[in-house]
C-alpha cells in the first residue's frame, strides 16, 4: 500500500466543515448563499457542507469567489475539492474493493491513529482469511440482496485493509481491547480459532500494534457495561474531525461529533484500564494457542506478581472441541 493517502469521503468532510466555517464567518444563511450564487436547490448546500455529495470544482469556486477566499485557502481547499472526486484514483490503492468495505477502507485511508473495542468478532484489520471467510458465510444467510458480492471477492476485499498496518511509511499507531468471548469457542472452529490466536500473537508484536484481552469476569470503572463495540480515528492532518464508527447488523453509523467522540474515549479509557496489559495478553494469547511462552511477564498492581497459570484458570480457557 502506498503512503497515507486521505480518502475520498474524508475529503469531502473536511471540505464541508471548512464551506460551512466560511459562510458563518460571512454571517450568510443557507437561503442566501443558494440566492446569491443561482443553484436551483436548497439542499445543495446542505450536502456539500455535510460532505455528503462528490463536490463539482465549479460549484466549490462559485461559492469560494462569494466567501472572498484567495490566497493559499483557496488553493488548499481546491486541492482538496479534486481529491474529494477522486474515487477511482484512491481505489487504485487496492488491488480489490467492495462497497461494504469501502467504508471502513476510506475511514482507514489517512489515519494516524485507530482505537477498537470489539465485544463478539476479531477486528477486521486483525482477522485471519480462514476467520474472514466464517463471519462472512455465517452472515450470508441473512443477506437477500440478488447483487450482493461473492464471498470470494468480499474476502479479498477485507484482506486487502490489512495491509494498513504494516504500511510505509508510518503505519497508524493501533490500539485494540478485545472481549475474551470473541475469542471462546462459539467463535468458530478450534483450528480456525487457533490459527486466529496465532495471528493475533504474531500481530501484538508489531511496534505500532497494542493489543489487549479483556477476561470476561473483569469488572470494568465500577460496573459499567459498555452497549456495543466501536471504533475510533484519528487523521494525520489536524484539521480532519476524529471520527467515531459504530457498526451495525444492517448499516454503520459514522460520528464526528466532538462530545461523542470524547465520551467514546472516555470508555476506551476504561476498557483498556480493566483489560489485561499488552504483555499479559502476549502470554494469554500464546497459552491459548498452545504454544510456548517465552514473553516477559510484568506483575501489575491489578494482579501483583500471579503466575500465568493462575491468571488464566481465572480468566477462562478457550473451549476445547
Amino acid at each position: 500500500m502506498p503512503p497515507a493517502q486521505p480518502s475520498p469521503i474524508l475529503r469531502r468532510r473536511r471540505l464541508g466543515t471548512e464551506l460551512r466555517k466560511l459562510r458563518e464567518s460571512a454571517k450568510l444563511t443557507g437561503d442566501q448563499v443558494i440566492e446569491a450564487v443561482g443553484w436551483a436547490s436548497a439542499s445543495k448546500l446542505s450536502r456539500l457542507e455535510n460532505g455528503r455529495s462528490r463536490p463539482d470544482l465549479r460549484d466549490v469556486l462559485d461559492l469560494l469567489d462569494l466567501y472572498q477566499v484567495t490566497g493559499a485557502l483557496r488553493d488548499e481547499l481546491t486541492a482538496i475539492t479534486n481529491e474529494a472526486g477522486d474515487i477511482r484514483g484512491w481505489l487504485r490503492s487496492y488491488a480489490t474493493m467492495t462497497p461494504r468495505q469501502r467504508g471502513y477502507a476510506e475511514l482507514e485511508a489517512g489515519c494516524a491513529e485507530i482505537r477498537e473495542y470489539s465485544p463478539v468478532i476479531v477486528p477486521g484489520l486483525l482477522q485471519t482469511k480462514a476467520y474472514v471467510n466464517l463471519r462472512i458465510l455465517s452472515s450470508r444467510q441473512l443477506v437477500d440482496d440478488p447483487d450482493a458480492e461473492d464471498a470470494e471477492t468480499e474476502v479479498a476485499a477485507r484482506m486487502a485493509r490489512q495491509s494498513l498496518l504494516t504500511r510505509e511509511p508510518e503505519p497508524p499507531r493501533y490500539s485494540a481491547v478485545i472481549e475474551e468471548a470473541a475469542l471462546g469457542g462459539r467463535a468458530g472452529p478450534r483450528e480456525v480459532l487457533r490459527a486466529q490466536l496465532i495471528q493475533l500473537r504474531k500481530l501484538a508484536g508489531l511496534p505500532n500494534v497494542t493489543l489487549q484481552v479483556l477476561p470476561t469476569e473483569q469488572t470494568i470503572a465500577a460496573w459499567y457495561l459498555p452497549h456495543t463495540g466501536f471504533s475510533l480515528y484519528r487523521f494525520a492532518e489536524p484539521q480532519d474531525p476524529e471520527t467515531l464508527a459504530i457498526e451495525g447488523l444492517a448499516t454503520n453509523l459514522m460520528v464526528t461529533e466532538p462530545r461523542e467522540i470524547a465520551t467514546y474515549s472516555r470508555v476506551f479509557d476504561w476498557l483498556q484500564a480493566a483489560a489485561l496489559t499488552p504483555e499479559e495478553t502476549i502470554i494469554w494469547l500464546t497459552e491459548r494457542a498452545g504454544q510456548r511462552s517465552s514473553a516477559p511477564r510484568k506483575p501489575t498492581s491489578r494482579d501483583p506478581g500471579m503466575p500465568p497459570s493462575q491468571r488464566s484458570r481465572r480468566a477462562g480457557r478457550l473451549t476445547e472441541q
